[in-house]
């Protein structure tokens, strides 16, 4: 902290967060935003994988009115490692003024949970509160948001500033909940809000919630109930990829479980516009069941596909498979249910795609891919005749 500016210290509250279906008050006193509410999370059974992306707080934002200069945070970050491989980059975190980017930095100190990649234990090195700060910022009436980090579970303790801050009202601006992968997360993005979700909701006017769930794409009910249960006014679901590369189920299982999984959500929105989106492409997965496992080579981490491409004739999913059924349930579907649509995510990022911008981890799309894929998400979603484009950007 810069002892030289005359500090105002202002408690973080529910007011000052937007994109979080969960606010956890923890027992240190820090506020953890979180992506699934608490009897949802309850329902993961303990599910590590679900805790950690859930916990992980893409599309949210801090945001205030202000006309100070210099912004700090206090947190408590928890960010992950891999036992015998160099760190991972710091999570980014993006300040916005009035809707433009204007800085970025990382936060110092927290947790190193350690990650074993070859058995999937972890163990847990607790850390120090450290600050992210900004500085430089108009000295004028504005609006700032800050988007935390998609890669770092973030327990939030105090906001400073040098000058007064009171948190910005509501917009009405139409509120898209969309729910997928690690892909939709962010991974490989350079920040949240330059995933390509957050992308495409800048560009259609709209309020995002991302309930993506790293590695837990898997049409749980829980998902389902937290998607039923969140006010919205647009819903998408990117379906596919962690039910492939988990191995998770086979064809047979996939058709219901994805009817079940669009019943439930459309209990709690029985006429909002619902967008169903199919993977984009994944070589490694294309004809090949999984599961997939990490691959270490010259000390990144990438992934394989570990299945055998004679078992898609037995019943195991392919990516290529999915798409095929997808269409064909929202086809059928649609005939009763006007405002559900379908999207080929290899629209979003196909082959073309892939030779100009391969996919550095065999699995997820680097930042200029996400940013390709928010364009074509936006056009196609929130264009001319586009299934939000009579709710978006209004």
């Amino acid at each position: 902290m810069d002892d030289s500016r005359d500090w105002i210290t202002t408690p973080l509250t529910a007011e000052f967060l937007r994109g979080a279906l969960d606010l956890e008050r923890t027992g240190r006193g820090g506020l953890l935003p979180h992506r699934l509410p608490a009897p949802d999370r309850a329902r993961s059974g303990g599910d590590e994988q679900v805790a950690q992306a859930e916990s992980q707080p893409s599309g949210v934002r801090v945001v205030f009115r202000t006309r100070a200069t210099a912004v700090e945070l206090d947190v408590l970050r928890t960010v992950m490692a891999h036992r015998g491989l160099p760190p991972l980059p710091d999570g980014a975190w993006d300040l916005y003024v009035d809707g433009e980017a204007a800085d970025r930095a990382t936060a110092s100190g927290g947790n190193v949970l350690m990650v074993d990649l070859s058995d999937g234990s972890r163990e847990l090195f607790p850390g120090s509160v450290g600050a992210v700060s900004f500085t430089g910022l108009p000295a004028r009436e504005k609006t700032v948001e800050i988007w935390l980090p998609y890669t770092e579970t973030v327990e939030l303790f105090a906001l400073r500033t040098d000058a007064p801050v009171a948190a910005e009202e509501p917009g009405g601006r139409p509120v898209w909940l969309h729910h997928g992968s690690s892909i939709s997360q962010g991974s490989a993005a350079d920040s949240s809000a330059t995933a390509w979700p957050a992308l495409a909701a800048a560009a259609g006017g709209v309020e995002l919630l991302n309930v993506s769930l790293a590695g837990s794409a898997l049409l749980d009910p829980f998902t389902a109930c937290a998607l039923r249960d969140t006010p919205a006014d647009l819903i998408s679901v990117k379906i596919g990829i962690n039910l492939v590369n988990r191995d998770a189920m086979g064809l047979s299982d996939f058709g219901p479980a994805v009817h079940a999984f669009l019943d439930t959500v459309r209990d709690g929105h029985p006429t909002a516009p619902l967008l169903v989106v199919s993977p984009i492409l994944c070589p490694a997965q294309e004809d090949t069941p999984g599961p997939a496992a990490p691959d270490v080579r010259d000390g990144r981490v990438g992934f394989t596909a570990l299945g055998d491409p004679a078992d898609a004739a037995r019943g195991k999913l392919t990516l290529r498979v999915v798409r095929e059924e997808l269409a064909r349930i929202v086809a059928e579907r649609a005939a009763g249910d006007p405002w559900l649509s379908y999207l080929d995510g290899l629209t979003l990022y196909g082959e073309a795609d892939h030779a100009e911008l391969p996919l550095p981890d065999r699995l997820h799309p680097d930042a200029a891919a996400h940013r390709r894929m928010g364009e074509r998400f936006g056009a196609f979603a929130f264009g001319p005749g586009g299934p939000f484009a009579a709710v978006g950007n209004r």
